[in-house]
């Protein structure tokens, strides 16, 4: 399992996958990361089995990429001396391509787990789908998170002809132990939007519906993120009882995050599935989400949960639904069980697309 991003939730879905298949019997799941990942500084005790130089900032990534075809050797000596049967790309990084080089000159197969078919708008590093899509036509087999998502890599030409596409789930993302369920402060309803503050996160919808409520005496709404300064976020500003702290928020800060909302607002115009919603499953918290791309799939059933159309109209009514009639506290759950039925379910796959045997 590889994910060499440094920031977000790439290198912990990578972790979560890499323990889930510790967990199965007869399985080893050997985890390789950025020296440079958040996760690797913040949690100390974590296991991993090849820790790999990166770069920082764009001056440093330009170098790394000068000088990637001088390490695929070293690199292919390294994965050998592991002995993976398999190896999966748990989210594309723009480096990708020094590893699928070097699994070839080991003999490894390999799969990729592709998050987004499409760059969403604001979205990506300049190249960064033209990598990908380089990075995908090498691969043996793909992994798609959501139904949405492996359509669009179908209908985008992503895979190759006769290319397996398998499909998995985007199980909840943990940071931290539980906090306490929501709505037991006794203060106003709090709520969060939370991710990069990009244009497809639908910030002029979600300011929109706020003002439909109107002053909401009744709920407390921060907006944190990172993303360029735009005039949703000005006018987000001016609403009353809404903070806007644009920032990257560090590993270490996201469970405080996490425990101080009691629901999640998940107003996207588009989505493939989404990280968020996935940390607050994890958390225990309410979510209220527009109806777009793979996060209906993701949110099917969830009894925390609420859907509704992308208009403003509709994202007002269900907010002041949740101020004025907040849903029953979220049924404790371990989300291992839900880690530990992804890492089955896929390992299967990938024995039967790959030909991989015990």
């Amino acid at each position: 399992m590889w994910q060499w991003g440094r920031r977000g939730a790439g290198p912990r879905f990578a972790v979560g996958l890499a323990e889930a298949f510790n967990r199965l019997p007869g399985v080893e799941g050997l985890l390789s990361l950025s020296r440079r990942a958040e996760i690797v500084s913040a949690e100390p005790a974590l296991r991993y089995d090849l820790l790999v130089e990166t770069y920082d900032g764009a001056a440093g990534y330009l170098r790394r990429l000068l000088t990637a075809p001088f390490g695929v050797g070293g690199l292919a000596r390294r994965i050998a001396a592991l002995r993976p049967d398999v190896a999966l790309c748990a989210m594309p990084g723009p480096l990708d391509l020094l590893p699928a080089a070097a699994l070839r000159r080991a003999a490894v197969p390999f799969a990729v787990v592709v998050h987004d078919a499409r760059a969403h708008p604001g979205d990506g590093l300049p190249l960064q789908m033209t990598l990908q899509r380089r990075l995908l036509r090498r691969a043996d087999a793909l992994v798609a998170l959501s139904d949405h998502v492996a359509a669009d890599v179908r209908a985008s030409g992503l895979c190759a002809p006769g290319q397996p596409v398998l499909r998995a789930t985007l199980p909840p993302l943990t940071y931290g132990s539980p906090p306490p369920p929501p709505g037991r402060h006794g203060l106003p309803v709090r709520l969060l939007s939370f991710g990069r503050l990009l244009p497809y996160k639908g910030l002029g919808m979600l300011a929109e519906a706020l003002e439909l409520i109107g002053p909401a005496p009744d709920a407390t709404v921060r907006v944190v993120g990172l993303g360029p300064e735009s005039p949703e976020l000005e006018r987000l500003r001016t609403l009353p009882g809404v903070a806007v702290e644009n920032r990257w928020v560090p590993e270490t800060e996201i469970p405080a995050l996490l425990a101080w909302a009691d629901a999640l607002v998940l107003s996207h115009t588009e989505a493939s599935q989404s990280g968020v919603a996935a940390m607050g499953l994890a958390a225990g918290r309410w979510i209220v989400s527009t109806r777009v791309g793979g996060i209906e799939e993701q949110l099917a059933g969830v009894a925390s949960a609420r859907l509704c159309e992308p208009t403003p109209a509709a994202l007002s009514h269900a907010l002041q639904d949740l101020i004025d009639d907040p849903p029953p506290e979220p049924e404790p759950a371990d989300p291992r069980l839900a880690w530990d039925a992804c890492a089955a379910d896929l390992l299967a796959q990938l024995r039967a697309a790959l030909l991989v045997h015990a």
